[in-house]
């Protein structure tokens, strides 16, 4: 993904305020996904082929998750070791979640899906954290 278009995502150029709004995006759809996971894990357990207990686990974690990330947003600088971090957990937490949907899950085909596509945006958000925090190193030297 080129400057320019990360960018016009961004709605701005100044790698500080990107990793800044790019964090902040993360912590939003997580804490969305936590907040669902919670509130309607019966119905969404269903739906998915997951147990209710799995999705109530996972989202008391993604709300605790997502409440880190966002206060890091929130910080003027976040700290590079920080941002790092957030950046490996967000490969994990991909790498996982297909790791879990080719070894033990059996998920129904919205579930799948589901797998999928969120392994895909945390890690396209792992990407476009990566790539502004280096960015903003870069422009800082």
């Amino acid at each position: 993904m080129s400057t320019n278009q990360m960018a016009a995502l961004a709605r701005t150029a100044e790698p500080q305020l990107m990793l800044r709004r790019f964090l902040a995006l993360d912590a939003v759809v997580t804490g969305a996904n936590a907040l669902a996971y919670l509130a309607f894990a019966g119905p969404l357990g269903r739906f998915l082929g997951a147990g209710s207990g799995l999705l109530i686990g996972l989202g008391a974690f993604l709300a605790v998750y997502a409440a880190g990330v966002a206060l890091l947003a929130s910080r003027r600088r976040p700290p590079v070791l920080a941002v790092r971090a957030v950046v490996e957990a967000n490969l994990a937490w991909a790498a996982v979640s297909l790791a879990a949907l080719a070894l033990w899950l059996t998920p129904t085909t919205a579930g799948a899906v589901w797998t999928v596509l969120q392994a895909l945006t945390v890690a396209g958000f792992a990407l476009l954290q990566y790539v502004t925090l280096r960015q903003r190193q870069d422009s800082s030297v």
